[in-house]
């Protein structure tokens, strides 16, 4: 018992004084972040789908994608830390990353749709001959 009490005593003390990170001077904004995000976790899938490629051709598509947004990894990094320091804040941004992903996976599924229905045979048939 008296080890039970110890240790909710050290989880309660341990988590006072929890400070939240520093505002960094170049803080990505938060609907920045969100497309950031989102690229993120589609370069990831990807990664799980070509990895072998892309290792032979030497791609870093996080490198691309910091090109693309005009930022560097420490600045994603800080501003990730940042962000995280308030879950409110955080949990809002990944729900508008995960609303982008739901609607990209909607929009292709549409067009595959689409395409599916451009290849299949018309269900009349057509004769050559005359009645």
């Amino acid at each position: 018992m008296k080890k039970i009490i110890f240790f909710l005593a050290i989880v309660i003390t341990g988590c006072q004084n929890v400070q939240r990170p520093p505002k960094p001077e170049n803080l990505i904004g938060e609907d920045k972040m969100v497309e950031i995000l989102t690229d993120l976790y589609l370069a990831n899938a990807a990664r799980g789908i070509g990895s072998r490629e892309m290792i032979h051709k030497n791609i870093r598509l996080d490198s691309l994608i910091y090109a693309k947004y005009d930022i560097d990894s420490t600045q994603f990094a800080q501003s990730n830390n940042y962000y995280a320091g308030s879950i409110d804040t955080y949990i809002d941004i990944f729900q508008k990353v995960e609303a982008n992903l739901v609607a990209m996976e909607k929009e292709v599924d549409s067009l595959f749709n689409q395409r599916l229905k451009l290849k299949q045979p018309d269900s009349v048939k057509t004769t050559n001959e005359i009645p």
